[in-house]
């Protein structure tokens, strides 16, 4: 007899030999399995994975119709599924072929539009903002309190004042160097900002100039700049300049766009086993219905799409994306390894504590932010979008990092799915979506939204419907938590040796 009629297990796909748990199941309990009543053998924790079938010692697990692993030992019906019966299947640096499939369908873009800020270069912005950037660590709390001042001196007449400081700029040599100046350079070009202060020391590493030199993307009336160590006093200095950016800001409106001038990055952290059921393929389909628009969804966290890589080179446009995408992935891999690092040593605590297993299992479940659609291009880090369409970008995994490269690679608006949950936002608007509604009635002043009625029952189209809603209120100006809460940080990937 079944000890429960609501629905206690979910399987993902039909070739799937295991279902995630929807609520704390007991041992010897019976549920309802896809292939009839399935009694506990063990105690499964909520968003942890159940056998449904048996497994054969050695055998694949499979989960989203993909391998997420092998079997350390048999596992039968009812058994709990994880880090202490599932190895990855994860190695080293592989040989990839060019078989592209034949896309699906990407659903009608439909008409929908939102009220953003254009811009001279031709980019639309989803805030009109002052941003003040600076070339190195050691003006980043001057930066943080010049925009304190500004906010007070001049509230309400732009969306808002805000310092983004970082530890570098100095002590860099080479590639690190060029790195955190690229990267910088594309924020100064940023649609969202109407305007922006760079405020340098002097003699530093990432000089001034070479910065400015390298953002020929902004105009002239939309960038004031100094170095602390020439003028006298900075606060002032840095007041009257921010004050001429604001009067020139202040003269910008909202006006109608279509969906095709959206940039929204797909990010993940602190994911659970719901991640990959409900808020990462939600935001696939949001990120489809852009990209059927002719806007631009971005990816990265490309040590995180490892052992899913596969789908997205089978979608690579042609043979030139393909190969850019195998060398990004390649890439990163090495770089793994040249530090004597295991690439497949994810997911992290808070992972496993969720339900996920491996770094297979984690990857196919990220890469569902991607959608369907075609990839058309990849950026490698510091690089701005230049096409419409599916992109990816090359950043790690880390939250703060790869949300910034999303950033600075043009992205207006990051949707940002979790499991577990987390108060951090970037520059561009995060929308928080929650993979249950656990997390969704426990944080409210951290998630905007909740993919939690997916679990219950709600349809795939009601819930894009819903967060699509929420995309263009949010690119109208509709402000999210983290905005809210002034949860506003960069951070920069620190690649090379420090002097």
């Amino acid at each position: 007899m079944l000890e429960d009629t609501a629905p206690a297990i979910h399987r993902v796909d039909a070739k799937d030999g295991v279902a995630t748990a929807l609520r704390d199941l007991n041992a010897g309990e019976t549920v309802a399995g896809p292939f009839g009543p399935l009694t506990l053998r063990d105690a499964v924790p909520k968003g942890h994975k159940v056998a449904i079938r048996d497994i054969a010692a050695g055998a694949e697990v499979i989960k989203f119709g993909w391998p997420i692993g092998k079997a350390l030992s048999a596992i039968a019906p009812g058994q709990h599924v994880h880090v202490h019966n599932v190895a990855t299947l994860l190695e080293g640096v592989e040989d990839y072929v060019y078989r592209p499939l034949p896309g699906d369908p990407l659903p009608a873009a439909g008409t929908r539009s939102f009220q953003g800020y254009r811009r001279a270069n031709g980019r639309v912005g989803t805030r009109n903002e002052i941003w003040i950037l600076c070339t190195v660590g050691c003006v980043g709390a001057t930066s943080r309190r010049l925009a304190e001042l500004a906010n007070a001196r001049f509230a309400g007449r732009v969306d808002g004042i805000h310092a983004f400081p970082h530890p570098f700029g100095c002590s860099q040599l080479g590639d690190d160097l060029d790195h955190t100046r690229e990267l910088l350079a594309a924020l100064v070009q940023h649609p969202n900002a109407g305007g922006v202060l760079v405020v340098g020391l002097g003699c530093e590493n990432n000089q001034l100039k070479a910065l400015l030199e390298a953002a020929p993307d902004i105009a002239p009336d939309r960038l004031r700049s100094f170095t602390t160590q020439m003028v006298s006093d900075e606060y002032e200095t840095g007041l009257a300049m921010i004050e001429e950016l604001v009067a020139r800001a202040e003269q910008d409106r909202r006006e109608a766009v279509p969906l095709s001038e959206l940039v929204i990055g797909l990010k993940c952290g602190g994911s659970d086993g719901f991640s990959g059921v409900t808020a990462n393929p939600l935001v696939g389909r949001v990120a489809d219905a852009v990209a059927a628009a002719g806007g631009t969804p971005v990816l990265t966290e490309i040590p995180e799409i490892f052992g899913a890589e596969r789908i997205l080179m089978a979608r690579a446009r042609d043979e030139a994306v393909f190969d850019k995408i195998r060398d990004v992935v390649d890439d990163f891999k090495r770089y793994f390894i040249a530090h004597d690092q295991p690439i497949y040593d994810n997911p992290s605590p808070g992972n496993k504590a969720g339900g996920i297993t491996t770094l297979d299992e984690k990857s196919l479940g990220a890469v569902q932010k991607a959608g369907r659609s075609t990839v058309v291009d990849v950026l490698r880090y510091g690089e701005r979008v230049r096409e419409h369409g599916l992109t990816l970008l090359e950043a790690p995994g880390n939250d703060a990092v790869s949300s910034t490269a999303l950033t600075a690679a043009g992205a207006t608006m990051i949707l940002f799915t979790t499991g577990r949950g987390t108060p951090m936002g970037f520059p561009a608007p995060t929308v928080k979506i929650a993979s249950n509604t656990g997390l969704a009635e426990r944080k409210p002043n951290w998630i905007d939204f909740d993919a939690g009625p997916m679990l219950a029952g709600e349809s795939a189209e009601d819930a894009t419907e819903r967060l699509l809603d929420l995309v263009v209120a949010v690119a109208s100006g509709a402000e999210t938590r983290s905005e809210r809460n002034g949860e506003r940080e960069i951070a920069l990937w620190k690649q090379g040796v420090t002097v």
